[in-house]
């Protein structure tokens, strides 16, 4: 007997696998979470500005029991307009790049990106400084992006990453440090943490692949 395809069949063959999707599935609901976030970002800091308290006290300390919970507050909060303003546009960008995945993985990378990075920081971080800003997702979404082609084998993606690092390459300089002010170990770990989540996204990607071809019914009798 020989096996009949079935409707459509030829167009799945033709479409791009989902791991190596280089755009999100659902563009508008992912640009709508992304433009949320930085709205949530802003509505913070309005906050901040207006409260007579400052919310940037809890960000991270390092080393310290008090600071801990400053992993969860810290990429929610800004050192002022400036940094918002300097952070929005690689958050809003990377964000929804990230989401190529669905959102429901570019949930996971991004926990695992805001853990690692916060993480880091508390671990290596100064002492004397509270840390806080988005630039850590910033790095770690970047990093994500730049690698995930590697390990999905997608020119299409690396292609994207090849963009965007003539665009934003430069930022990779700050996981170094030098620069007064500016949390290198946030840069640093937030960018080892996208590392770590495309590592995980794609082991999950071939891990559902080959559960699905493997559940696969006999097509000849």
């Amino acid at each position: 007997m020989q096996p009949v395809p079935t409707p459509g069949a030829g167009d799945a063959k033709q479409a791009r696998p989902p791991a190596k999707r280089i755009l999100p599935p659902k563009p508008v609901a992912a640009g709508i979470v992304a433009a949320a976030f930085i709205v949530v970002l802003y509505v913070i800091e309005l906050i901040d500005v207006i409260l007579p308290a400052s919310l940037d006290d809890g960000g991270i300390v390092a080393r310290s029991l008090g600071g801990l919970d400053g992993i969860a507050w810290a990429p929610l909060l800004h050192a002022g307009w400036g940094h918002l303003l300097a952070n929005t546009v690689p958050v809003l960008v990377f964000a929804f790049l990230a989401m190529a995945g669905g959102i429901g993985q570019w949930v996971m990378v991004t926990a695992t990106i805001w853990l690692v990075g916060g993480a880091g920081v508390w671990l290596t971080g100064p002492s004397e400084y509270v840390t806080v800003g988005a630039s850590g997702l910033a790095f770690g979404w970047l990093a994500f992006l730049l690698v995930r082609g590697v390990f999905n084998r997608s020119v299409a993606q690396l292609a994207v990453a090849a963009v965007l690092l003539a665009i934003w390459g430069g930022m990779l300089w700050g996981v170094l440090p030098g620069q007064a002010g500016i949390s290198w170990q946030g840069h640093l770990f937030g960018a080892l943490g996208g590392v770590l989540a495309a590592w995980l996204a794609a082991k999950a990607d071939r891990a559902a692949s080959r559960k699905t071809a493997g559940g696969a019914g006999p097509v000849a009798g």
